[in-house]
């Protein structure tokens, strides 16, 4: 198995603004152990995560219309752009780098295959995920959008160690049967978790290195495990005593966890020692090894930054690092 990166802190993904030269250096100048490739939903629907996760689609057409993003017979200008938008945020990306250095390793983020099938629409506009076989299909294109889009950041940056981050905030929705189908009047049947594994299985498959990030409560950890992840990001806050067994056994495996603890939108962060409180906490209230800190965690916002100022996003990136530098210091 491939190792996680030895990081101390990342970033979730999503930053504010609309230039990506910009949102490049800011990430690999505040997070130099593993910096991101930015996402920038200011943008508009091309660059959101839904459009961001249209764009990776190997074969699978996607038109933008009213009610959202759809599966279409043909390729459209809609399409176009979002994967535009996408190789540009890999130019600008690159170009940062040639300034400052390629990184040690880089994470990209993709919408995971539940999410992105409960935001897509089939052509007769139910969503994805009321087809079992659409998800399927869906899952095997984005797993083959997605190993072509590695293969071109390994071509951009030979030497850095690649993590792959599935973004699904949907996921304990569509777990529990809490997706509303197009017409809004009922709800889509939830897959068992043997199938919801299976499909992250396929899209996980083709990254050396898998993170599951789930910034809503209720996150799945042991149908994550199943599905091979290296990996969890979460909000830590989010994080219950009914959490405590899940959480522990993930540590206990080996899987990393990508914790939450810096806010994400606008206000006081406080010092490095009130950062990690809430992770001191859960250490001591699970019982775990405190050895094992900075082995098992990395610090992240606690979710993405886009809706945040740019000074705040800046600044939570910054604390981030500097609360992870300090994880040693718990133990």
């Amino acid at each position: 198995m491939t190792p996680f990166p030895a990081a101390r802190a990342t970033g979730v993904g999503s930053l504010p603004g609309t230039d990506p030269l910009e949102a490049a250096r800011l990430v690999l100048g505040e997070l130099p152990e593993l910096p991101h490739l930015p996402e920038l939903p200011a943008r508009g629907q091309h660059a959101d995560l839904a459009g961001r996760g249209a764009a990776l689609l190997a074969e699978l057409p996607v038109d933008l219309q009213p009610s959202g993003w759809r599966l279409v017979p043909r390729a459209s200008r809609d399409g176009r752009r979002a994967r535009d938008l996408l190789r540009r945020d890999l130019d600008a990306l690159e170009e940062a780098a040639d300034a400052t250095g390629a990184p040690p390793a880089l994470k990209l983020q993709a919408t995971g295959p539940w999410t992105l099938s409960a935001l897509l629409e089939l052509p007769r506009g139910e969503r994805v995920l009321s087809d079992h076989g659409a998800v399927t299909d869906l899952a095997a294109s984005l797993a083959a959008g997605l190993a072509e889009h590695l293969a071109d950041v390994r071509r951009r940056f030979p030497a850095a160690p690649l993590v792959l981050q599935l973004d699904e905030p949907s996921l304990p929705a569509v777990l529990r049967a809490q997706v509303s189908n197009a017409s809004g009047a009922g709800r889509l049947r939830a897959p068992d978790a043997a199938r919801a594994a299976e499909v992250l299985r396929t899209v996980l498959s083709v990254a050396d290195v898998g993170v599951v990030h789930c910034c809503a409560g209720g996150v799945p950890l042991p149908l994550l495990r199943r599905a091979g992840v290296h990996a969890v990001s979460l909000d830590a806050s989010l994080l219950t005593s009914a959490d405590d067994e899940a959480v522990g056994e993930a540590v206990e495996s080996g899987t990393r966890l990508l914790l939450g603890l810096v806010p994400s939108t606008d206000g006081p962060l406080g010092a490095e020692k009130a950062v990690l409180a809430p992770l001191r906490q859960l250490w001591r209230r699970i019982g775990l090894d405190t050895d094992l800190l900075a082995s098992a965690v990395t610090v992240t916002p606690s979710c993405g930054l886009a809706g945040a100022t740019p000074a705040h996003a800046r600044a939570a990136l910054a604390a981030c690092a500097r609360a992870g530098a300090r994880l040693d210091e718990l133990g």
